[in-house]
């Protein structure tokens, strides 16, 4: 470095620059920390992402050493509030739980503090991760707009500078869609390869702990914190990649169409772009991920509608009450039908080396909503690995999802970060 780093630049570092800096000793962890709070002091009154902040992340910084050799040492992270913390309340966003202190970290946690994480806080969500209360949050970019949902706090925290790194998770579509939102990368892993245990159940066919970060570098660096499983290299040519708007592509804001049409320019230096033909049938698979959703989460959620009555937000009654339009028996047939859409989506995969789908309808739209997830949850019911990665020049921010098989989430890292320059 050339000289010392301000407070405005220490919040701008992604992950991976922060862990060099610190390693060379040109800044601390306690600096590090202590900007990203100053910059929560600063912008927290407009963005709101945040729940709880942990009143010892400054000690825990402040031992932080340069020589320390774990792969997230000083480095703050935020944590979407419905992933168990011991050291802090769990509310789910709920006022049923605002006084719930878990016994003890989700393995998520657990793993991301051995690697020398400093949990800076929770941050807000979608009460439950699915339904009820809304989020606070504003988005950073425009704060009359949403962040997105239900991982609000965590994606709004990330893309307004307050934290490089944060934890979310997906159902729907609550990582992808509130990144594209806020101009994040985020990293939705291939369904399992990620415990969920100490975060709040809802479906257990598709709940997903998704990554959230300021680059792809800084998502690989997840991928070994979270030991994601080695990929089939990627070639060094040309990228052959699929594109598609989905069978949902009536519902894109013009913004959309438009980038989707100047993609082929943009990815020129890079990709050779093609039609993408989904499997037959993958025109119901939002109402299969639906049924099935709806269907564990009536299951999910059966315990508080039977204790808790009133107290509990009339949307999860409608849930468990099963008013949502689907049996039990739909609920089974939906996983067949789901299992075989994944055998035949996986082997038309084979003939690229990614498959590009929107990320998000259009913009952020104004309120706190958190946005339609119909892009997102075929790719969950899919339980495939999906890489959010940002536009740029765009008046706000806009992401395009990259796409692979299950287990090959490091491959659709790399295609995301040769994408991620000519975007």
């Amino acid at each position: 470095m050339d000289g010392p780093m301000n407070t405005q630049d220490l919040t701008q570092l992604t992950a991976t620059q922060a862990r060099g800096l610190i390693r060379s000793g040109d800044i601390t962890a306690l600096d590090l920390t202590r900007a990203c709070l100053g910059r929560i002091a600063a912008r927290d009154d407009a963005v709101r992402a945040w729940i709880t902040l942990n009143p010892q992340a400054e000690a825990e910084a402040a031992k932080i050493t340069p020589d320390d050799t774990r792969p997230l040492a000083g480095i703050p992270v935020g944590v979407k509030d419905m992933i168990d913390t011991a050291d802090m309340p769990t509310t789910h966003n709920s006022p049923l739980y605002g006084t719930n202190r878990p016994a003890n970290d989700a393995p998520c946690v657990e793993i991301l503090r051995a690697a020398g994480a400093i949990i800076l806080g929770k941050t807000d969500t979608t009460e439950f991760a699915a339904a009820g209360r809304n989020a606070i949050t504003g988005n950073p970019h425009d704060v009359t707009r949403t962040p997105g949902g239900s991982s609000s706090g965590s994606v709004a925290a990330v893309g307004d500078g307050q934290v490089p790194l944060a934890l979310g998770t997906q159902t729907g579509g609550s990582t992808i869609r509130p990144a594209s939102f806020c101009g994040d990368f985020a990293l939705k892993p291939s369904w399992g390869l990620i415990s969920t245990e100490g975060v709040k159940r809802y479906s257990v066919s598709f709940d997903t702990v998704g990554l959230i970060a300021r680059s792809v570098a800084d998502l690989s660096l997840l991928a070994d914190v979270y030991a994601l499983p080695p990929a089939p290299a990627l070639h060094k040519g040309r990228l052959r990649i699929g594109i598609t708007q989905t069978p949902f592509a009536d519902l894109l804001e013009p913004e959309t169409h438009d980038l989707f049409r100047n993609l082929p320019e943009r990815l020129a230096p890079v990709a050779d772009l093609m039609d993408f033909d989904l499997p037959d049938g993958f025109d119901v698979v939002d109402d299969l991920h639906r049924c099935v959703m709806f269907s564990e989460g009536a299951s999910a959620m059966l315990n508080m509608a039977r204790t808790r009555g009133a107290l509990l937000h009339k949307d999860f009654h409608d849930r468990v009450e099963m008013k949502m339009g689907f049996t039990r028996r739909d609920h089974f047939e939906a996983y067949d039908k789901l299992a075989m859409l994944r055998i035949d989506l996986e082997q038309r995969l084979s003939d690229v080396d990614a498959l590009i789908a929107p990320s998000a309808p259009g913009f952020a739209p104004v309120g706190r909503t958190p946005g339609n997830p119909v892009f997102n949850a075929p790719w969950t019911a899919m339980q495939v690995p999906v890489v959010n990665v940002p536009v740029a020049g765009l008046p706000l921010p806009l992401g395009i999802s990259v796409i692979g098989k299950r287990a090959f989430d490091r491959q659709v890292l790399d295609v995301a970060a040769r994408l991620a320059g000519c975007l």
